[in-house]
């Protein structure tokens, strides 16, 4: 079934085919995750979940990187906000996800200097207009925004912008795959893999995942239409029993991704380990600057105070963040969602972030988040 324009992708009596389409090719329990954060927003603003059969289990994965970003890099945001030399910038949403004690939106408060930007290569017009002080971009991300982040790092060495520097949070997305797989708490049977993220850096690493664990993996837009589609597609897969890796973004998502962008990622940065909130540490599952851009790397620039203590799973408020980001639990489940946790008062990443699983459950259901479970 060709579509072409947004509208048809929004189409309900299209959506509906697909529907019954799934339920009639359905025979069995299936659980089946979507690691993009952008496509828990549709399924739960659209009612997705609510057109499957009962049988088909959606679950959320850690598709928020806002969320995954680890409470040492948000305590490294707000040591370095303090100071007064320097200008923090960042992407709005990183303001009000709490770290060990408060947040960024406590520290402009109380007079840092935090800016909210669009683009990392804002930073630079603001690091030419303050010459005598050090702007530190929080540079947040899975492998979609790897490209622009590093771009304002090539552009500043090779302007020689002295007073610019990154706070680099870059995380990976199969590694965390693979983390969840690997986990007999999460039970997954089928993928939806982030179609941005793959239109980046392609889909070809998640043929090995998909061969080792036995489950298929389908490369998903974000649209009502494509979510069932990537969800029929799954589902076809798991009753004929075969694991594979399919496309159902071919408009937007090549095999090999964009090798522009690819390139650019190589130059700038190197794969390190990284922790995830709710995850843990996680081997080779982020992005470190290289040896050539070093210098840029503000955790080496400044003489910062915070030590890395952080547990996976472990949120001092109660929040159950972690367990919502593998897949062990849906948001209503958390004892904390709607009562102590609500958009005006966040306990924890996924309902700070626009992006974030409980975000969404209380943005379009309300405080009982009620649905299809």
């Amino acid at each position: 079934m060709a579509l072409k324009f947004i509208d048809e992708y929004r189409d309900a009596k299209v959506a509906s085919l697909y529907s019954a389409r799934i339920s009639e090719m359905t025979t069995r329990p299936w659980r089946i995750m979507e690691v993009c954060g952008g496509q828990t927003h549709s399924i739960v603003k659209y009612g997705i979940d609510q057109l499957l059969p009962p049988e088909i289990t959606l679950v959320h994965g850690p598709g928020c990187p806002v969320c995954v970003t680890s409470v040492f890099m948000i305590d490294s945001a707000i040591e370095l906000a303090a100071q007064p030399e320097v200008i923090l910038c960042s992407f709005g949403d990183m303001l009000r996800v709490p770290g060990s004690h408060k947040d960024l939106l406590t520290v402009k408060a109380e007079g840092g200097d935090i800016r909210t930007v669009y683009s990392p290569l804002d930073c630079l017009k603001i690091t030419r207009a303050n010459p005598d002080r050090q702007v530190v971009f929080f540079a947040v991300g899975f492998e979609t925004t790897a490209p622009a982040n590093a771009m304002a790092a090539y552009l500043a060495k090779r302007e020689g912008i002295k007073n610019f520097s990154m706070l680099v949070s870059q995380v990976l997305v199969p590694p965390a795959v693979e983390t969840i797989l690997s986990s007999s708490a999460s039970k997954i049977d089928g993928l939806l893999a982030p179609g941005h993220v793959c239109a980046i850096v392609g889909f070809e690493s998640y043929t090995a995942l998909s061969q080792k664990y036995r489950v298929p993996i389908v490369v998903t837009g974000f649209e009502p239409v494509d979510i069932l589609q990537g969800i029929a597609l799954c589902v076809r897969q798991l009753e004929n029993g075969r694991y594979e890796v399919e496309n159902q973004y071919t408009r937007s998502v090549r095999s090999e991704g964009n090798p522009s962008a690819q390139k650019m990622i190589d130059e700038v940065f190197e794969v390190t380990n990284k922790t995830w909130r709710g995850l843990g540490n996680i081997d080779a599952s982020g992005l470190s600057l290289s040896m050539a851009y070093r210098d840029l790397d503000a955790e080496r620039r400044f003489n910062l105070s915070v030590k890395s203590t952080e547990k996976p799973n472990k949120e001092t408020t109660g929040c159950q963040s972690g367990l919502i980001l593998q897949g062990v639990i849906k948001p209503p489940q958390c004892p904390q969602f709607g009562k102590l946790c609500h958009p005006d008062r966040p306990l924890g990443p996924t309902m700070v972030s626009s992006e974030g699983a409980c975000s969404a459950y209380f943005r379009y259901r309300g405080r009982e988040g009620a649905g299809h479970e």
